[in-house]
Parts: structure tokens; sequence; C-alpha cells
């Protein structure tokens, strides 16, 4: 039994390992420099370098790396020994300051969105101190963001360093207007839900779909899928048990608080959740979790699916993202307090980040556009694709009298003001959850739900962090000039709750009555990637980015091209390899059995009397359905070259959706057709109900 008092972090040069092995004014130094922003010095540096490295070899590390998140959605990372020759056919270990805090990958190789030439390799690591330097493997990994030669960011740390110093701006002076001064800092906290899928690798290894695309391209239904509800919160069967077991363990060694783990609604489907930390550190301990999974499931035998949607028929994967601002001080500044002052500090910063929902729809939706993630939103598992903000009934309540500036019932007799009228004491769970909605309050935080489970939330959060910031600058900028701070709060809480009551919906997200009050409200519907991404570079946009020092219109410009690429190379992935399936293996399986079926007839009608109606109801449906097949192989196949030619992002990302995939769903119902009608001695892949149910 593992103890997990002693093992947590026990891989991780904490500030507790610094302040043990670093001279005390070193120590200091590096941590005032976690908490407040600031570079360390070149000596500095060293010292915590040498510290680093013999801590490192100490845990059996011969190498290090810097350790970063390029736009691939994936991390990356380049191991260099610690070791050094002497002159004398001997070595040390060694491992200076300027190695910790720069690296220099090769930088043309990976996706720039044009920033980057071929030809242009240069590109740097720097070492983000405030995410804790870790060992793995027998290598240091060095959490560190990444960026060109010429200054642009190239990954997805950067810009979500510069979004949280972004909020930490703007909310220290809302507090500070609030004549709150003892706090230093602001944060912006998340815990990130992640949802999967575990099949066994005998059954994996056999589907190309899976394996090339993460998702399956074909697959009947089996007779039994999530319909009896016995999966979610079901026992834990052993495998999975051993897997979760060393999963926790190796979590917590790396300092991540792996909480929750339970069985989610589908067959196969499980979750983890982890306690809340700083968003930087949250995201980097998402990319661990999910390379943790995939490791370790492979060593007892499984594979672990992220993909957001790997099997139609039963619920998709998301990566719920529970967002919060917290000060340096504990305090959640989403957490509703019992005085005047404190409720109207709660309700300000509320009302940024429902104008922040509501103005900036389109970004949010944007930050969760996959198209795997496409298949998933407007699924009954998932919020639909229109962003509306859930706050609970006693909330409205709250919100409604504001508003109209009526009396609360809970409130007392006087009609609702800030500052007059105390909110009552909120409590975390005074209303259900609502799992349909896209951006629900939940007591203290709000759960962000649309996120896909392969995303990285770093995308998600530099929007959240940077929207908010805006408003909350806007709202400052208001109130300092106020010559009456109590009115002109009261005033810009109401105006704001006017402004974007639209936003705040309480009912369900699956109805189809809801698309259409989202649409006389004027909310947003962006089904797909496509539709969403042009968005993207509106100048409502950049102006956001650029003015909050998040991204310049140079970043932005190069991120869209990233996604508009990705979403057409997942679509022209997808149709090369249902069009390897198809005609590689599927056709000629159908084939061979048709011809089975056609020398069983054959001999039955040679026999008199001999009822030969199934095989020849099965043969005529599927020679029928093999031409259907064949024929839409063959467009499938015309669309892929001309996609080859189409040279804008937008057009060729529209084409894909449109006629690729189009034709690839086409496909897909008379392939699951055959399925059902071939024998299973035939049919070339694993079935649903042999993946789903794999794992015994």
């Amino acid at each position: 039994m593992s103890n997990v008092p002693e093992i947590f972090g026990s891989m991780v040069f904490s500030e507790a390992v610094m302040q043990a092995r670093l001279p005390h004014a070193t120590y200091k130094e590096v941590v005032y420099a976690i908490h407040h922003d600031k570079p360390l010095t070149p000596e500095i540096a060293t010292v915590v370098a040498t510290a680093m490295k013999n801590w490192a070899v100490e845990k059996g590390a011969t190498h290090f790396t810097h350790w970063f998140q390029p736009m691939t959605g994936v991390t990356a990372e380049k191991h260099d020994a610690f070791v050094h020759p002497t002159g004398d056919g001997r070595a040390i270990m060694e491992f200076s300051g300027k190695e910790l805090v720069q690296g220099e990958p090769d930088a043309s190789s990976f996706p720039s969105g044009g920033l980057r030439a071929t030809f242009e390799a240069r590109g740097y690591t720097a070492w983000d101190p405030t995410s804790y330097a870790f060992v793995k493997d027998g290598v240091l990994y060095i959490p560190t963001a990444f960026v060109s030669y010429t200054g642009e960011a190239l990954d997805k740390k950067t810009p979500l360093l510069r979004s949280m110093q972004a909020l930490n701006k703007q909310a220290l002076r809302i507090l500070r207007l609030f004549g709150d001064m003892s706090v230093s800092s602001v944060r912006a906290t998340a815990g990130a839900e992640q949802e999967y899928f575990l099949v066994d690798k005998s059954v994996y290894d056999q589907r190309k779909d899976l394996i090339y695309t993460g998702r399956t391209l074909f697959g009947a239904r089996p007779p039994k899928g999530q319909e009896m509800e016995d999966h979610y919160f079901g026992a834990i069967k052993p495998r999975v048990a051993a897997f979760m077991k060393e999963l926790n363990d190796e979590l917590w060694k790396l300092g991540v608080v792996a909480k929750t783990e339970h069985n989610e609604v589908a067959p196969a489907q499980h979750e983890l959740a982890p306690l809340f930390s700083t968003v930087n550190i949250a995201a980097d301990h998402n990319q661990l979790t999910m390379e943790l999974m995939r490791t370790i499931a492979k060593k007892h035998g499984m594979e672990c699916l992220l993909h957001e949607k790997p099997f139609a028929g039963v619920n998709g994967s998301g990566k719920h993202n529970n967002w919060s601002m917290a000060t340096d001080t504990g305090e959640n500044l989403l957490e509703p307090g019992d005085t005047p002052a404190e409720n109207a500090q709660f309700l300000l910063f509320l009302c940024a980040v429902l104008k922040a929902v509501n103005e900036y729809q389109d970004l949010l939706r944007i930050s969760v556009a996959t198209a795997g993630n496409d298949h998933r939103l407007g699924a009954n598992e998932a919020p639909p694709a229109i962003l509306s903000v859930y706050v609970g009934e006693e909330l409205e309540g709250v919100l409604n009298a504001i508003m109209n500036e009526e009396k609360y019932a809970g409130s007392g007799k006087e009609p609702f003001k800030v500052g007059v009228s105390v909110l009552p004491r909120f409590p975390k769970d005074s209303t259900d959850r609502n799992r349909t909605s896209s951006f629900a309050f939940t007591g203290n935080k709000f759960e962000f739900r649309m996120p896909g489970s392969s995303q990285s939330i770093s995308e998600a959060n530099i929007v959240l962090n940077t929207t908010v910031a805006e408003e909350l600058r806007r709202f400052a900028d208001r109130l300092e000039a106020a010559d009456d701070f109590d009115a002109e709060l009261h005033d810009l809480i109401r105006d704001t709750v006017k402004e974007n009551i639209r936003i705040v919906f309480n009912g369900n997200g699956y109805d189809e009555s809801w698309v259409e009050e989202a649409e006389r409200r004027g909310l947003l519907n962006l089904r797909t990637t496509p539709e969403a991404l042009p968005y993207y570079m509106s100048e409502k946009n950049i102006q956001l980015f650029e003015g909050n020092k998040v991204f310049t219109e140079t970043e932005m410009h190069a991120r869209y091209e990233i996604m508009q690429e990705n979403y057409a190379k997942t679509i022209r992935i997808e149709a090369m390899t249902t069009s390897d399936m198809v005609r590689k293996d599927i056709l000629p399986a159908v084939s061979a059995y048709g011809g089975k079926l056609a020398k069983t007839l054959a001999a039955k009608k040679a026999l008199e009397g001999v009822d030969c109606s199934y095989e020849q109801s099965a043969l005529k449906r599927l020679c029928e359905l093999t031409a259907m097949t064949s024929k839409a192989a063959d467009v499938l196949d015309e669309a892929i070259m001309e996609s080859a030619s189409i040279a804008g992002c937008e057009e060729l990302s529209c084409f894909c959706r449109d006629k690729i995939f189009a034709t690839m769903s086409e496909l897909r119902i008379y392939v699951d057709e055959m399925e059902t009608i071939t024998s299973a001695k035939y049919w070339p892949y694993p079935t649903y109900g042999a993946m789903l149910f794999s794992v015994r």
C-alpha cells in the first residue's frame, strides 16, 4: 500500500526541496521571483542549477530536458546528458545556470503558422520557475516556454503566462478600490477533470482507425451500450483498479493532486479529477496526466483513448475546466461573502465573468474548437456549441433584483442596492448542478464544460484570463474616475447585469427549444470548427489580445493558420484511413463472405423445396451495399485529391467538412450496415462490443 505523504512530491524540486538545498538568501530570492513574476540573476540561476542537478542525480537522473508545449497539442522534449568529459578519460556531472535558464531546440519543424520558415531553425526555450522541475524516467524535466528567434510565442505556455499577468494586474486594481492593500497577487486557478477510455491492447492493435486517428471510423452499435446506466460509478474492474493505482502513485510522486477516480457513463470510460492549482501548473499537470495515462495503460495491457468521440453511439470524453481567481492571501474572489463590501466585490467579479462570456462567446467556442470536439459538442453528454452561463435560481434572483432595482426576497425590505442590502449567506451548493450548461457557476468557481478530452487546457484558460482581465480593466477605469464610488459601483453592477443577462440560462441546454431561444437572444451557435474559426481574427479580438499584451496580431494570425491547418489535416488523415480500411480490408472481406453466400445459395437451389430466402436477401443487400460503398469510396478519393490543390486555409477546412467529412459519414452508414449482415468470421476488425467490453 502506498505511503502517500511519503511519496507525494518526492520527484519534484519543490519549494520545500529548495529550502532544504539552497542557501537561505538564494532560496528567498527564488521564492520571491516565483511569486512576483521576477527574473532570476545569472548568479542565482547557477546556484539553483547546481542544487537541482545534485538532487536530480540522487533521484537517478542522468539527463535533463527543457519540457515545452508547442502548438502540436502534445509536449516536446530533447534530452541532454549531465555528463562532461574531464580530459583525462573520465567524466563528471555538470549543469550550468545557462543550461537551466535557456535551451535552443530546432524551431523549424514545429507548427508556427508562418512565423518561422523551414530554413529558420533557431528557437529558444526559457525556464518557467513558477512550475516546478521534476524527475521522471531518469530525466530532469524543466518546464519551459518556447519562443522564436524573433520573440514570438511558439507554444501554449507563453501566452498563458501573459494572460495570468494581465488578470493579476486588473484584479489588483479592483481590490485596491475596495481598500484591500494586503494582497500582492491574484492568480487564476484551475482543476481539469479528465475523461478517458480504456480498451484491451489486443483489440486496439487490430483497429487501423484507432491507431491512426484515435477514433473508430466504422462500427455498428453493439446489443448493449450505456442504456442500462450500470457502468456509471459502478465497481471498478481489477485491471482498471490496478492501472488507477499505479497512475495515482506516479502522479502523486510528481506533485499532481489526483483526488477522484470513477467509472464514467459509457462502457470502458473513466474519469480522474485533481484538486485546484494555479492555472499554469494545472495545465502542466494535465499534460503529465494524459502522458502517464497512455504509458501506464500499456503496462497493463490496455490502451488509453483520449479522443473526444472514440465510439459513436456512446458518450464521448470531455475535460471540465473548473476556473476561479484566488489571492496570495487565500481569498477566492468568486466566493460570496457575509458582509456588504464582500458581497459587492463578489458581484463585481461575477459581473466581469458574465460580461466576458457574453462579449467573447466566439473566443471561448474557438478555444475548444477541434475536429474531434465537433463530434461531441451538442451531443447528449456535452453542452451544446452555444455559450451560456448557469448561475442557479438563487443567484439569478439576485441578478434580477439588481437589474430591476427591486426587493430581493432574501435580503430584507429595502430595494436591492449594493452596499446597503446584504446578500444572504450563499451556500456552496444552494442549487442543483446543470450538466447541460457550457459554463456553470458551482458555488465558488465556474465549470467550463466544453473543452475536449485530448486538448490542452491552456487555450481555454488563456481566453478566460484575458477576457475577464479586459472586463476588470474597464470596470477599474470607470470606478477610478468616479466621484462617488458606492453610487458608481451600484450603477456599474446594475448596468452590467442588464447588458449581459441574455447569457444567463438555467434550463436544459439539450432541448431544441434552447437553440431557438438562444437565436432569439442573439447568441452564437457555431456548430463546427470551420464555422467558428473566422471569428478569431475579428478587430474586437485582436484589440483584446494586443491590449492585454497576450498576443500580437502576428501571433494571432499564426495561431489562426495552425487551427485551420490542424482541422484540415485531421479530416484528411481520417479520410485516407477510411479509404484504406474500405478498399484493403472491408470490401474484400464482404466480397469473400458474399462468395460464400453465393455458393451456399447455388447449392440450396439445387435441392428441391429448400428455403433460400436468407442467403438470397443477405446476398442481394450486400451486393447493393458494396456497390454503394465502392462508389462512395471513389468520391472520397477524388475529394482527397481535390483538397490537395486548395490553397486557402478557410476554403480547405470548409471543403474538408462539407465534402470529405460528409462523404466519410455516408460511407460509414453503408459499412456499418454491412457489418450487421456479414459473418463475424469474415469481418476484418474487432466489433464495438469486443472493444467496449474488452477489459474484464
